[in-house]
């Protein structure tokens, strides 16, 4: 049960930290740009939220199989496939979880008044300034939301997990799948156990994020005073 733990909290964590790094730069460019190629880019990473989760890793599975569109790039690395491997797990644990951290840093980024980019612009602040010194530090209760969402959210996956990792021992069998599993061999005992820890840990990341986000929110208008 430790290593199903540490495997579990280590996609989390490993799937948080990339979309921490993804998201802002894509949130930023949502948020600024206007156009069909800005709509197409929403679409494509809201297909998460209404595309039923087997479906989506079913495609996952295909694009990372060892006859998938991505296979000649992973040859250039040594790789075969992606599919049924933890590096797998965490390619579809961002693509699911993406739209979850982007909606509340869009949401930050978009709040952020236009006055204080433009005093920022008349400083003769680049672009990058701007993003840096000011857009991030005013963000930060949805740079808050989206990490404890994401990161919430890939403890709880499934049906991604199940279709990419396939459930394997020490390698890719996280607690979501081992809630499945008891409840397949009748162990009510361990499902009780997990689904209870689990349920526990949700509230708490939902609590986390109602008081911390509020925090932030008050010390960021402080800033802005």
């Amino acid at each position: 049960m430790i290593q199903i733990i540490v495997t579990t909290l280590e996609l989390a964590a490993v799937t948080s930290l990339l979309l921490m790094l993804l998201v802002p730069p894509l949130a930023w460019w949502l948020v600024r740009t206007r156009g069909w190629a800005a709509d197409v880019i929403d679409s494509v990473t809201s297909l998460p939220l209404v595309l039923p989760p087997t479906v989506l890793g079913f495609y996952l599975l295909v694009f990372m199989g060892p006859q998938g569109p991505l296979a000649p790039v992973l040859h250039l690395f040594g790789l075969r496939s992606l599919a049924f491997s933890f590096g797998g797990l965490v390619a579809g644990s961002v693509v699911y979880s993406l739209p979850f951290a982007l909606a509340p840093i869009r949401a930050s980024f978009a709040a952020i008044p236009r006055s204080l980019l433009e005093a920022a612009t008349s400083l003769r602040a680049s672009g990058f300034d701007r993003f840096f010194s000011v857009v991030l530090p005013l963000a930060r209760p949805g740079l808050a939301a989206g990490l404890i969402l994401s990161f919430a959210h890939t403890i709880g996956e499934f049906g991604v997990v199940l279709m990419i990792g396939g459930d394997i021992p020490g390698q890719t069998r996280v607690l979501s799948t081992t809630i499945f599993d008891a409840v397949e061999t009748q162990d009510w005992a361990t499902a009780h156990e997990i689904s209870t820890g689990l349920l526990l840990f949700s509230f708490a990341a939902i609590l986390a994020l109602r008081r911390w986000g509020r925090g932030l929110g008050s010390r960021g208008l402080e800033g802005v005073k």
